[in-house]
């Protein structure tokens, strides 16, 4: 089983002035020399589709074609020195792509002493961003900007001054704001192609948790499967006791087996048999995630008098955790949303635990998230620890449930919740793990720290209108997890 991470198509194109060529030998060389060193910063995250030189009107149509042609997900403007916003605007009327306009000038100072007209025209590229903008604006066309450095380790044999500046923060962070925007489009052009099972139903009366599938697909471009337990069973009854096998191994590499809980009568040190299973259901999910080419589940089985299928959900949270490390989340409860927000994380390469608010810890100013569910074994602290549980609190049946916390340092939380208009939100915070204790009752734990203390932060969080579930991602990803709301045209607030 491979995880589903697709690579952008992003376009690239320079811009410039036709008329300048003749006036200023090497001038348009140069600039598509620049452009072409921003397709090598990122070529290991996408795949690049450098148009080369828009310079009139009809290279822009001709681009805006070409880029169509190219089924592009982002275009990079790459305003080069001055060019009328007539030759760029057909590009974005033909392409539909997102706009990020660059500016990037060469150097960080001109050579004063010595520049002709021509040297000034390869600097200028901030010159004509503002009526790019504003005719963008005009014509209802979004646009983002990326002003900086351009980040050469050489300069050019024509230049009249100094032009490396790889080494500067204003190369390195233009490169960085680009390379997220490619990854937000990679987020986008993943979703597109991902396959989101529904296995089962929400929680009875968790009305946070129901979910449009309509409103998720047209949203987001994911299909949903929906899935009965029967489809799991089909796979369930062909396990082998080979196959058991191999999964205990993994099992045990991925976990540290429990005692019995000093805290909890119900957290017990899991028996044989209830690893067994636990086994043979994990071996029996990842065989209907291979059957249904799935990318992430949502699920929730509520059975009554012990039968079959509710015997088989005791085993779903051990699968479960190691198939959100593969690259498949799982979120419970039938929380597509947080599916969502966990794969966006997944395909970030930052994690993705499914939380909720545990409790709150105002000796160590904290707000403890965390969930008896699927954890990101990824981003554990450690070896998570796999308990027996006698009951799962609020659900029928029991089995192994995992105990563990996010690896101590920089996290960012990506909600996703339904406006009353009917569409998606993101809610995205920054905190801080820290190491504390937990409870030893076979739910993952971890202590946040946010910049508020924790009332106040609560207070922000829910006027918004949350569900009770959330990502924690690995890292402070606020202007990433803004990228991807941009590039899905989905609402997003940061608290």
């Amino acid at each position: 089983m491979k995880s589903k991470k697709l690579k952008a198509r992003v376009g690239i194109y320079t811009a410039g002035l036709k008329v300048y060529w003749d006036q200023f030998e090497g001038l348009r060389e140069r600039l598509i020399e620049y452009g072409k060193h921003i397709g090598l910063m990122i070529e290991d995250y996408a795949e690049v589709y450098n148009y080369g030189m828009v310079d009139d009107e009809y290279s822009g149509r001709a681009a805006g074609e070409w880029f169509n042609e190219k089924n592009v997900d982002l275009i990079f403007c790459h305003s080069g020195t001055y060019f009328t916003s007539s030759s760029v605007l057909p590009i974005h009327q033909i392409n539909s792509a997102p706009v990020i306009i660059l500016n990037l000038q060469p150097t960080p100072q001109m050579n004063y002493g010595v520049t002709t007209t021509g040297e000034w025209l390869a600097h200028c590229g901030a010159c004509p961003v503002p009526e790019l903008t504003n005719a963008l604006h005009r014509a209802g066309i979004p646009y983002r900007t990326v002003n900086g450095l351009l980040g050469l380790n050489e300069t050019p044999e024509i230049s009249m001054t100094d032009e490396v500046t790889y080494m500067r923060d204003e190369a390195k962070l233009a490169k960085h704001k680009i390379v997220e925007w490619v990854k937000a489009a990679s987020v986008k052009r993943t979703l597109q192609h991902s396959r989101f099972g529904f296995l089962g139903n929400n929680y009875s009366g968790m009305l946070d948790m129901y979910s449009d599938f309509a409103m998720i697909q047209a949203q987001t471009g994911c299909h949903v499967e929906i899935l009965e337990m029967c489809d799991l069973d089909e796979s369930f009854v062909k396990v082998t006791d080979e196959d058991i096998d191999a999964k205990l191994k993994e099992i045990h590499e991925f976990f540290t087996i429990s005692g019995d809980s000093p805290s909890e009568p119900l957290a017990k040190k899991p028996t044989d048999e209830q690893l067994n299973w636990s086994a043979r259901v994990a071996v029996a999910q990842q065989k209907m995630v291979d059957q249904y080419d799935l990318d992430a589940i949502a699920y929730y089985y509520h059975g009554k008098n012990d039968n079959h299928y509710e015997q088989v959900q005791s085993g779903f949270i051990v699968g479960h955790s190691l198939l959100t490390s593969k690259g498949v989340p799982c979120s419970g409860e039938g929380d597509l949303k947080t599916a969502l927000s966990m794969k966006i994380c997944d395909v970030l390469g930052v994690g993705g635990s499914f939380c909720e608010i545990v409790a709150t810890d105002y000796i160590y100013q904290t707000i403890i998230l965390g969930h008896d569910g699927p954890f990101h074994i990824n981003i554990s602290d450690g070896k998570p620890v796999l308990r027996g549980m006698g009951v799962y609190h609020g659900k029928r049946g029991q089995g192994v449930s995992v105990e563990a916390n996010v690896i101590r340092g920089p996290v960012t939380m990506l909600g996703t919740t339904q406006t009353k208009e009917g569409s998606l939100k993101f809610i995205i915070s920054e905190g801080e793990a820290i190491k504390k204790p937990i409870l030893t009752i076979g739910n993952t734990q971890t202590h946040i720290k946010f910049s508020v203390d924790p009332d106040s932060y609560m207070d922000k969080w829910f006027n918004e209108a949350p569900t009770h579930h959330l990502a924690m991602s690995v890292g402070h990803n606020a202007e990433l997890f803004k990228k991807v709301a941009c590039m899905l045209n989905i609402e997003y607030v940061v608290i």
